[in-house]
């Protein structure tokens, strides 16, 4: 056959295959049963058309070009008659019948791609993309697959045969679908369709009658058939030097329209020859003018925009679910290219109804696929408010949100970019802003200093500046740590603005790694909004300075700033009758902060007239307004005040003096019973600090004021959970005179003493009350225990020191505490019920019966006397004694535990134990029998390791007192164990030298008792 002939074959071949095409796609949609896998064949027809063509268009046509051909027109024809059978009858087809017509034109799908990869690469040169796009298609097309059930798969297999008969077709296994569409990276322009390339599709298209019906058929525009929306294509709209449409043409001299780009560049060939030609006529030139031709413009841009419209139709039918993850990337991708060529292809592309189709898309599983859908969702709103609104309605921005935590960069980036172009709309700012972990997603992304994704970075700083557009977005920025907006906005902003701000700075919990920032950059702007005369402004001032001085380190930075002087203002200067604040309380508890951080209270100035915190004129101040009923919350900051000022001796001395002369005490004990717990919390405190410099009157004004001090001792709560009210009650009667009869005798007569032993019980079981309180409230107890051993003079305080056996308790509680302070008062009890020992311990009367009685025997004849029951007796207090009755440390068996106490590290628990030892050794008691039963417990060595580890004062004398008792009546043994301690010698000379005189002098004689020293003199001391 001749080249002519085949020539001619190939392209009414072509042009058969074209129409039965067309025919086919607008029959498919017409079809209800099964309809979107009907539009899936539909799909794969037309994307075949373009391979079709290019058999025809193509220079370099190859030899199989018929028999390819002759193949596909056998697949279509079969194709169409399948079609043609949902037609018959006047019913339309049953399910079963349209799946069994599906299942074989899943063969003729198949069978297709198997006549497309026939084509050889040669057929392509010039054209890459069109070689890559038609493999693709091919290797697709042989893996189409509808979803019909296995049994017509036979019935599908038979009819191959006779389809392809025609074709020797290769056998080659089933390739593996690929993820992705084209697996070579090449840059080819999707512009326009392959097909409608060449002029010849011209005449094609034009034969074919846009207003075909068939017989019994109704339209559907869910899949548009190809001659329904692809416009007539002319000649003249192309380029003769690029072979192109042309998207400027212009007219030459030789009267030839060309594309601008195209012949300027041909005119460039000419720059140095004085003779320039028309490239397609040859003719010489006059001259080099080009001329726009404007009609043919107007007719290919409005050819344009019509075939645009077709494009869009068909790609938003290819997004449809029963298409394959190729063909959706395939349409989304020109999609995107329609997009790009004018902003009203946006629009248009919109009221298709595609956004609902992206949407769904996003979640897919290919992330190649979602990443280009975000992209075409930002080319759809980029610029466009209307777009945004109505791609939110249909989209869930938390979805978006979620993508940013992708680990595929690509992906992450999308994201970024769409959300940046959402933040763009002020009305949507907000609404990103309220997604949960939306914002500190964001921050994450801009601070993770473990990326060196920097582009990322900079898009998420960029998405938060728009969103600064919302105050709510800001104070969530602050709440996540990224304070820089806030504070722009606070020393930048209105009036309006900086009161918002301060509102929210107020209101969030900022954290340390931020405190001195944030105070740095708002404390002077929040000092000039105190001087404002709008409240509202005011009092968020005073809430965000409030926030910021809470935190201790930030104090310097805040009196740097001068709010020293301006809080000391509000307070002690200013009056604003009408302002409805309590400025004068926020301004003093801002003071107490500042205080509170330990910084030096001499050195504040409070005004320019020289007075500081320090000075009387601050102290009178604050006394005369606690003494003048001030609020409460105003009371409690300047109880506060005057706490930190009570750490300087100057100052406590001025506060001691002005509250006996102004009769303050009594201010501060009635506000213990106020009903505001903070309050009452606050004057107890203020009063244990004053209690060392006036605690007799403190104590006596106590016990004259209605409900005290039994309400001190509260009960238990309901809770079990002790208060700070109750630790601090429960410390303050432990810190008032011990021995002030008035108040342990009203402490007496209010039953206090069974619930105090009731709340020590409680408070040392295990897992009951646990509080971080605790540990205050019962040293508190114990302290009170021991205040009424100090007065057992008064036969009441005996009575109840023996009726509730306090050496037991005191016994107990220095073994079963983990608090030091419990048991250096547990000892210093013993130590005072010890003392009382000798007085109670009497030798035991023998009673006589009454017929001894009336015998009056002479006792050598008393014939009874020798089978008398014996009375023990104590030998170190020479009578009878029980630690009940008579406190004996011995019978308590508190000896031990007391000696266990010597080596504790604390030195003032150390101390209190030696002294309760002390007592067994006075010259009262049996000091040898005492010697004799302390050397059992091994005593002495606990005190020589006491004295080595410790060098308090008080300490050395009562342990030197101690070691000079055993060496003058603890005999050779005792002196052997002494003179034996290497190390005491040592302690020893180092007391001489640094101790005070009754030191000095203790050590001195224990040396000459070791022979360190030579015998002077003997200076007498006592203990």
């Amino acid at each position: 056959m001749s080249l002519d002939k085949d020539t001619t074959l190939v392209a009414s071949l072509v042009e058969s295959l074209l129409a039965s095409i067309s025919e086919i796609t607008e029959c498919v949609v017409c079809i209800e049963s099964e309809q979107e896998k009907f539009f899936e064949i539909g799909c794969y027809l037309y994307r075949a058309s373009p391979a079709i063509m290019e058999l025809r268009t193509t220079e370099h046509t190859p030899e199989n070009a018929v028999d390819v051909l002759l193949s596909l027109s056998k697949s279509i024809n079969l194709a169409k008659d399948l079609v043609d059978k949902c037609w018959e009858g006047s019913h339309p087809i049953s399910d079963a019948e349209a799946k069994n017509i599906l299942k074989q034109l899943e063969g003729v799908i198949n069978n297709m791609g198997d006549c497309l990869s026939l084509i050889p690469s040669f057929t392509f040169i010039g054209q890459k993309y069109a070689e890559v796009a038609v493999q693709s298609l091919s290797k697709e097309m042989k893996n189409a697959h509808f979803g019909v059930s296995q049994n017509q798969v036979s019935q599908t297999k038979e009819l191959a045969p006779l389809i392809f008969s025609a074709v020797e077709l290769p056998k080659e296994e089933s390739p593996k679908t690929e993820s992705d569409l084209y697996p070579v990276s090449v840059e080819v322009s999707l512009e326009y369709p392959q097909f409608l390339n060449t002029p010849q599709t011209a005449a094609l298209l034009k034969s074919k009658s846009h207003n075909s019906q068939m017989k019994n058929r109704s339209r559907s525009s869910s899949f548009p058939s190809l001659l329904e929306y692809i416009e007539p294509l002319y000649e003249a709209f192309y380029c003769p030097l690029t072979k192109e449409i042309m998207d400027d043409p212009v007219t030459i001299d030789s009267g030839v329209t060309y594309e601008r780009k195209a012949i300027t560049e041909w005119f460039e060939k000419f720059k140095n020859s004085e003779i320039i030609v028309c490239p397609t006529t040859g003719k010489k030139l006059m001259n080099r003018v080009l001329s726009t031709n404007i009609a043919l413009k107007t007719i290919i841009e409005e050819w344009k925009g019509k075939n645009e419209v077709a494009r869009i139709k068909i790609a938003r039918a290819a997004l449809s679910p029963a298409s394959s993850a190729n063909m959706v990337l395939e349409a989304i991708k020109d999609l995107q290219s329609i997009c790009q060529k004018k902003r009203y292809n946006r629009v248009q592309v919109r009221n298709a109804g595609v956004l609902p189709l992206l949407v769904s898309i996003l979640e897919y599983k290919d992330g190649i696929i979602r990443c280009a859908a975000l992209e075409l969702l930002r080319q759809l709103v980029e610029d466009d408010d209307d777009g945004k609104e109505m791609i939110v309605k249909t989209l869930n921005i938390s979805t978006i949100i979620k993508m940013l935590s992708s680990s595929l960069e690509p992906m992450k980036h999308a994201s970024l970019l769409f959300l940046l172009e959402l933040s763009k709309s002020q009305s949507l700012c907000e609404k990103i802003g309220s997604i949960t972990g939306g914002i500190l997603m964001l921050i994450t992304i801009k601070y993770n200093h473990q990326s060196i994704d920097n582009y990322a970075a900079e898009t998420a700083d960029e998405i938060l500046r728009n969103l600064e557009k919302t105050p709510t977005n800001i104070k969530c920025m602050a709440e996540n740590g990224f304070f820089e907006p806030l504070l722009n906005h606070l020393n930048k902003g209105s009036e309006e603005t900086q009161t918002e701000m301060a509102s929210y700075l107020g209101e969030i919990v900022v954290g340390h790694d931020c405190q001195s920032y944030v105070a740095e950059q708002a404390s002077l702007v929040l000092l000039k909004m105190v001087h404002s005369g709008n409240t509202l402004t005011r009092r968020a001032a005073f809430n965000a300075l409030a926030q910021i001085s809470s935190y201790h380190p930030n104090s310097k930075i805040l009196v740097e700033a001068g709010i020293v002087q301006i809080m000391a203002e509000e307070i002690f200067t200013r009056r604003i009758y009408s302002e409805p604040m309590n400025a004068k309380g926020e301004a003093a508890a801002i003071l107490a902060n500042i205080l509170e951080s330990g910084i030096e209270h001499e050195r504040l100035q409070v005004n320019t007239h020289g007075h500081s915190m320090s000075s009387d004129y601050v102290i009178y101040s604050i006394v005369d307004m606690l003494n003048n009923s001030a609020p409460d919350e105003l009371n409690i900051n300047l109880i506060r005040i005057l706490l930190c000022l009570t750490k300087s001796p100057k100052t406590t001395a001025t506060i001691v003096s002005l509250v006996k002369e102004t009769e303050s005490s009594y201010t501060l004990i009635e506000l213990i019973n106020n009903p505001h717990e903070e309050l009452g919390v606050a004057a107890i405190k203020l009063l244990i600090v004053l209690a060392p410099y006036m605690g007799h009157t403190l104590a006596e004004r106590l016990c004259k004021t209605r409900g005290l001090p039994e309400n001190l001792i509260q009960s238990p709560t309901k809770t079990n959970q002790i208060t700070e009210k109750q630790a601090v009650s429960a410390k303050f009667l432990a810190k008032l005179p011990h021995q002030n009869l008035t108040l342990n005798l009203a402490l007496l007569s209010k039953s206090t003493v069974p619930k105090i032993l009731e709340e020590i019980n409680l408070t040392q079981r295990s897992g009951v009350r646990t509080s971080r309180y605790a540990s205050c409230f019962l040293e508190g107890l114990v302290g009170i225990l021991v205040r009424f051993t100090t007065t057992l003079y008064e036969p009441q305080m005996l009575y109840l020191a023996k009726n509730y056996n306090f050496t037991s308790v005191f016994t107990e509680l220095l073994l079963k505490t983990s608090s030091d302070e419990v048991q250096r008062l547990s000892a210093t009890g013993l130590e005072n019920l010890s003392t009382e020992s000798i007085n109670l311990s009497k030798p035991p009367k023998i009673k006589k019966s009454k017929i001894m009685k009336l015998l009056n025997l002479p006792k050598s004849l008393s014939f009874g006397s020798s089978r008398s029951k014996k009375i023990p007796v104590c030998p170190v207090h020479r009578g009878a004694c029980s630690s009940q009755n008579t406190f004996c440390l011995f019978d308590a068996k508190a000896v031990e535990r007391l000696l266990a106490c010597l080596d504790h590290e604390n030195a003032e628990v150390v101390e209190a134990a030696l002294s309760a030892i002390c007592t067994l050794l006075d010259e009262n008691v049996d000091v040898d029998k005492s010697i004799s039963m302390l050397s059992q417990a091994n005593a002495i060595q606990h005190v020589l390791n006491a004295v080595k580890e410790h060098r308090q004062e008080g300490l050395w004398q009562k342990s030197f007192w101690m070691i000079d008792r055993f060496l003058v009546k603890g005999g050779n043994k005792s002196a052997s164990d002494i003179s034996q301690d290497r190390l005491l010698p040592t302690t020893l000379v180092s007391a001489f030298h640094h101790g005070d005189g009754n030191t000095k002098q203790m050590a001195e004689k224990i040396l000459r008792h070791l022979n360190k020293m030579p015998d002077f003199s003997t200076s007498n001391y006592t203990m």
